[in-house]
C-alpha cells in the first residue's frame, strides 16, 4: 500500500489531492451548470426593476454568493440586455440568439477565482474531518457529518469574506490597486481589521447551520439509499438524489438568513459605492427587524422558490460530481497496487 502513490491513501482510499482534484472538477461543473440559471434571473430582475448607477445586486454561480455593482451607461454589461423577455425561456432563448451561447455564462471566470478555492477547501477539510470525527466519536459517528460540515464553513467564509469586499471596491470605483490599498489602509486605522469582516456575521448565521443540516441529511439519505439499492458504494444517482433532497431541505430551513445576508451585503455594497461610512444596519436582528416592519413575516422567506430551483440542482450536480471523482480516483489506486501482482502472477 505504501508504494502506490507518492502521498499516503486517507481513509477513503485516495490522497488528499486527489479528493482535490476531485472537488475542484465538481465545483467547475456545477458553476458551468448553474450559471445560465442566475444569468437569466439577473437578466430578468433588472428588466423588471433596471439597475441604477451604484445599485448592488447578488450573483451566484451555484457554489457562491457575489456581490455585483451596477455601472450605469454601460451598454455591453452583462445584466443588461436588449429586447423583452416574456419568461424565462423566452430569456434563453433573445439571449443566445442576440449575444450569443457564451452570455449565458457572462461573469463566470472572476467568481470561479473565489468560489473554486474555497470549495476545494471545504470539500478536502469536510472529508479529513469526518473521517476523523467517526473514528474518535465512537457510538456516535452518525453526528460526525453534522460537526464536520459545520466546522470548515467557518474558515472557508472567514477567507473569503474581506476578499469578497475588495472585489466590492473594485467594480464599484475605477481605481488602481495601489489606491485600494490606500483606503483598505484608511479604513482599517478608522475601524480596526473587523472591518474588512463586515456582514460575516448573517453569512455564517446561513452557512454554518446549512452544512450541517445539509451533511448530515445527506448521508442519512446516502446510506438509506445504498441499502435500499443493496450497493456499499453510492452510484451517480444515488449521489444526485441525495444532494438534491438535502440541499432543499437545509435551504429552505435557512431562507430567513440568507434573506438578511443579501440584505445586508446589498447595502454595505452601496456603502461603498457611496463612499459612505455610516452603518445603515448595525446587526443581523435589526435587518431581521427592518424586513419584518416594510414587508411582514414573509419577507424572511422572499424568494423561496428561486432559492430553491438554484441550491437543488447546485447541490446535487456538485456532491455527485464530488462522489464520482472519488470513486473514479478509488478504483485508479486500487487498480495501482493490483497491477504489479497481476504481472507477477502471470511471468
Amino acid at each position: 500500500m505504501n508504494g502506490q502513490s507518492s502521498a499516503p491513501l486517507a481513509s477513503n482510499g485516495i490522497t488528499p489531492l486527489q479528493q482535490m482534484v476531485a472537488s475542484c472538477s465538481g465545483a467547475i461543473i456545477t458553476s458551468l451548470v448553474v450559471t445560465p440559471l442566475d444569468v437569466v434571473k439577473i437578466r430578468l430582475q433588472a428588466q423588471k426593476n433596471p439597475f441604477p448607477k451604484g445599485k448592488c445586486f447578488v450573483y451566484c454561480n451555484g457554489l457562491m454568493d457575489h456581490i455585483c455593482v451596477c455601472e450605469n451607461g454601460n451598454s455591453r454589461a452583462w445584466y443588461k440586455a436588449p429586447g423583452h423577455f416574456a419568461g424565462t425561456l423566452d430569456a434563453f432563448v433573445k439571449i443566445v440568439r442576440v449575444e450569443g451561447i457564451t452570455a449565458l455564462w457572462s461573469g463566470l471566470p472572476p467568481t470561479l477565482v473565489m468560489a473554486v478555492p474555497a470549495t476545494v477547501l471545504y470539500f478536502t477539510c469536510y472529508d479529513q474531518l469526518r473521517a476523523s470525527l467517526s473514528v474518535k466519536m465512537g457510538d456516535y459517528a452518525q453526528m460526525a457529518p453534522l460537526f464536520a460540515g459545520a466546522h470548515p464553513t467557518v474558515g472557508a467564509a472567514t477567507v473569503v469574506s474581506p476578499v469578497e469586499l475588495i472585489r466590492t471596491k473594485l467594480q464599484a470605483q475605477k481605481q488602481s490597486y495601489r489606491e485600494l490599498t490606500s483606503c483598505i489602509r484608511s479604513a482599517v486605522q478608522s475601524e480596526g481589521w473587523q472591518s474588512l469582516w463586515r456582514g460575516l456575521g448573517p453569512t455564517l448565521l446561513r452557512d454554518v447551520p446549512f452544512s450541517a443540516m445539509y451533511w448530515y441529511n445527506y448521508e442519512i439519505c446516502k446510506r438509506r439509499l445504498c441499502e435500499h439499492y443493496h450497493t456499499r458504494e453510492p452510484t451517480f444517482a444515488i449521489s444526485f438524489a441525495s444532494g438534491a433532497l438535502s440541499g432543499s431541505i437545509a435551504a429552505v430551513l435557512t431562507l430567513p438568513f440568507d434573506v438578511v445576508k443579501t440584505r445586508r451585503q446589498v447595502e454595505l455594497g452601496e456603502q461603498h459605492t457611496k463612499n459612505s461610512s455610516a452603518e445603515v444596519s448595525s446587526s443581523t436582528l435589526s435587518v431581521m427587524r427592518r424586513i419584518v416592519a416594510q414587508d411582514g413575516f414573509t419577507g424572511l422567506f422572499a424568494g423561496f422558490l428561486p432559492r430553491l430551483i438554484k441550491i437543488a440542482p447546485a447541490c446535487a450536480i456538485m456532491i455527485s460530481s464530488y462522489e464520482f471523482g472519488k470513486a473514479f480516483f478509488r478504483k485508479y489506486n486500487q487498480e495501482k497496487v493490483l497491477r504489479p501482482l497481476h504481472a507477477t502472477n502471470t511471468s
